[in-house]
């Protein structure tokens, strides 16, 4: 196995990565000698009328070359599985996954097993703010002649890049990132979804790297999470409260976004003002921008006022559909019955569909970072010992909107303090299911003043795994559910 990786190895290039799912999803047009027949490629392309574009934009940095280099290669790194541990009596039967070592390496591990079977992956990377620690750490294993003939750089370039080690540039920051999403991605089942945490630092990098990972179409939203709940007064020009949360869909055609369960407060806004037996409504505007010729007719009022669309626009429904409605009293004109008509939606018939999720993740509802951090010290018996951790009830919601199976695997391989193995495992115990968890983390080193090497953690790892075995404790002692811990 070590062989083939190594022997791999030596052939890479820069677009591997590419022409590897290239020749998956199109192996007619590679020929016996394994060379992509561009011109029988194009022929196809023209004969289907397929519009190409000549010019756009696109994201350079240093280092984008060694960073697709690296998503081509193979690992040359063994997992070692950790016996006693496994062997224990509740861990023997699990299928939960916790690696221990560089998330690079384990995705190219996991790619071989997990490849299209993880229905949602969350991250928290380094933000790159000067001050998370940040620095580019690949010790590359090349001379700069040598990335000349591995890469086609020029040397001076080469010699650029291997001047980013140590460092923490934005380019940097991309060729650690580029990588390690390009693998991300070819784990996402085709209705999967990525959700991504980052700050200011590198949200503008981070759009356009997964637009051009992912693809621009399947960017969803970048939710924006209210993670302080008091302004800092020692700002020097505005107090941030928030971070963002990217969302990308592995097949936005094909992903369904979860919707959060109905709210009290949403429901008061549903009133009953007609009297009509099937209960509470709200009314909403029946005319659209997309315009039709056969959906502008004029409406009469029941006042007897003939009303028409404004200019530009048409009804939502085709005069056959609107009749249909108002004979079934959907259809609201005020009070007076003089008003432009409007759509009635009863509650009794969205209850069970939910609500759709916002874009403001607001702390009331998720948690923030204070409450994250009380989570994790009341887990530990009062005692800090990470920190940033997200609030279980912000992964909560992602997984939710993630739209989970009862059997759904979840991906965080920038784990931490292990936050997402915790909310997989109360989501199980709330409703029975039985998802997955593969957690990532690096054994990065724990500084001897902190605290949490005073109380005997040496390693980051070590946190995250005993967080596990604490939050399982908990969640049985609270649920006695069976499941999976």
């Amino acid at each position: 196995m070590l062989h083939d990786s190594l022997k791999h190895n030596e052939e890479v290039k820069p677009n591997s990565f590419e022409m590897e799912k290239l020749r998956r999803a199109f192996p007619n047009y590679f020929d016996k000698d394994g060379q992509f027949m561009i011109d029988h490629f194009m022929e196809t392309l023209n004969a289907g009328d397929v519009e190409l574009s000549k010019e756009g934009y696109e994201l350079k940095f240093l280092g984008k070359s060694y960073a697709k280099y690296q998503a081509g290669l193979e690992t040359e790194t063994a997992v070692i599985p950790d016996m006693a541990h496994n062997n224990l009596p509740e861990n023997e039967d699990s299928k939960n996954l916790y690696i221990v070592g560089d998330n690079l390496d384990a995705l190219q591990h996991l790619v071989k097993s997990y490849a299209g079977q993880v229905k949602c992956i969350y991250i928290d990377p380094p933000y790159n703010t000067g001050s998370d620690g940040f620095v580019y750490h690949d010790d590359f294993g090349f001379t700069a002649e040598k990335l000349v003939e591995k890469i086609g750089l020029e040397e001076d370039e080469a010699q650029r890049v291997l001047d980013m080690q140590g460092k923490s540039y934005h380019s940097a920051w991309l060729t650690f990132m580029y990588p390690r999403l390009q693998l991300a991605r070819e784990l996402l089942a085709d209705d999967g979804v990525i959700f991504i945490s980052i700050d200011d630092n590198e949200q503008a990098n981070l759009k356009l790297l997964c637009d051009e990972i992912f693809g621009s179409t399947n960017f969803i939203a970048q939710l924006v999470w209210e993670r302080a709940f008091s302004p800092k007064n020692d700002a020097r020009f505005v107090s941030n409260s928030h971070d963002y949360v990217l969302m990308v869909a592995r097949n936005i055609e094909e992903f369904s976004i979860g919707r959060l369960p109905r709210t009290q407060e949403a429901n008061a806004r549903y009133s009953n003002p007609d009297n009509d037996p099937r209960g509470p409504w709200m009314s909403s505007d029946i005319t659209v921008k997309t315009y039709n010729p056969s959906d502008d007719y004029p409406i009469t009022t029941p006042s007897g006022r003939v009303v028409e669309p404004p200019a530009g626009r048409c009804w939502r429904l085709s005069k056959t559909a609107f009749l249909e409605r108002l004979q079934d009293n959907r259809i609201w004109f005020g009070q007076d019955g003089d008003g432009v008509p409007r759509i009635k939606r009863f509650l009794s018939e969205l209850k069970n569909e939910g609500m759709a999720p916002i874009s403001i993740l607001h702390y009331k509802e998720v948690g923030h970072s204070q409450s994250a951090t009380k989570e994790l010290v009341k887990l530990f018996d009062g005692k800090g010992l990470f920190e940033g951790p997200k609030p279980i009830g912000l992964i909560r919601r992602l997984l939710t909107m993630a739209n989970l199976d009862a059997d759904s695997l979840i991906l965080d391989f920038f784990s931490g303090s292990a936050t997402t193995a915790q909310a997989v495992m109360e989501l199980n115990a709330e409703d029975g299911g039985n998802r997955r968890y593969i957690m990532v983390q690096l054994p990065e080193d724990i500084d001897e003043k902190k605290p949490a090497y005073q109380a005997g953690y040496r390693t980051v790892d070590e946190i995250g795994r005993e967080r596990i075995n604490r939050a399982a404790a908990k969640i049985i002692k609270e649920t006695g559910a069976e499941i999976d811990y």
